[in-house]
């Protein structure tokens, strides 16, 4: 599942983070190909926001993808996105995968590791250690405590989980109200260990003007 956004949240401009264009083209199609590159993915659900189905539908049509099952739409959060995706995944699939469709420079190799580790786990997330020094802040301006940094990480996506679990762990929120910042959070609810990748730092988020330069350079063939 590849969600592109609940409400369509923009780098700049008027054109939505996914649609930027990323080595010839919009963000979205390049994020969707990678994972129809990697066998063990059976199916892609997308989830766009409602404002922008028309045009997703339109370009996975033109791109011709053959693992795209279903464009839905998102909702006001991440969590209902999320949501609307799982209603639409065949009853056959056992693992279900989460990314996000800004982060279009995931390997394929760290793609199959959170599919191995979900089926053998439960459920999995892709992660980088913490390089810097994190300071809790207090009043503003001024921090209270520093936190164990060998300890921390920073968790990207794709997220994976068994089918059930992710259900359970999305019912279960929703029966409670609570809003979680990503769908381990509602798993770790349940009180299911969640197994780190190890990924690395060239799986850029592009959020920000800086990021979308970034992920240009990176596909020039720099440093990959």
């Amino acid at each position: 599942m590849i969600a592109a956004g609940g409400r369509g949240r923009r780098l700049s401009g008027s054109v939505p983070k996914q649609f930027l264009s990323l080595a010839g083209g919009p963000i979205l199609l390049r994020t969707i190909a990678l994972f129809e590159s990697v066998g063990s993915v059976k199916e892609i659900v997308l989830v766009v926001p409602k404002q922008h189905m028309e045009r997703s539908i339109r370009l996975v049509r033109r791109a011709r993808f053959r693992k795209v099952k279903e464009v839905v739409s998102g909702g006001a959060e991440r969590q209902e996105s999320v949501w609307n995706g799982l209603m639409a995944v065949s009853q056959t699939v056992d693992v279900v995968l989460v990314h996000d469709a800004v982060r279009p420079l995931v390997r394929p190799a760290t793609i199959r590791a959170v599919i191995h580790e979900a089926y053998r786990m439960k459920a999995a997330v892709v992660g980088v250690r913490v390089k810097d020094t994190i300071k809790v802040e207090g009043r503003p301006g001024f921090y209270t405590s520093t936190l164990q940094r060998d300890r921390l990480w920073a968790v990207q996506t794709p997220q994976g989980f068994q089918k059930k679990l992710l259900l359970d762990a999305h019912k279960a929120a929703r029966e409670a109200g609570y809003l979680g910042t990503d769908e381990a959070s509602l798993v770790e609810r349940l009180g299911v260990p969640v197994r780190i990748v190890e990924g690395d730092d060239w799986n850029v988020k592009i959020t920000t003007r800086n990021d979308l330069l970034l992920a240009r350079w990176l596909i020039r063939g720099k440093p990959r």
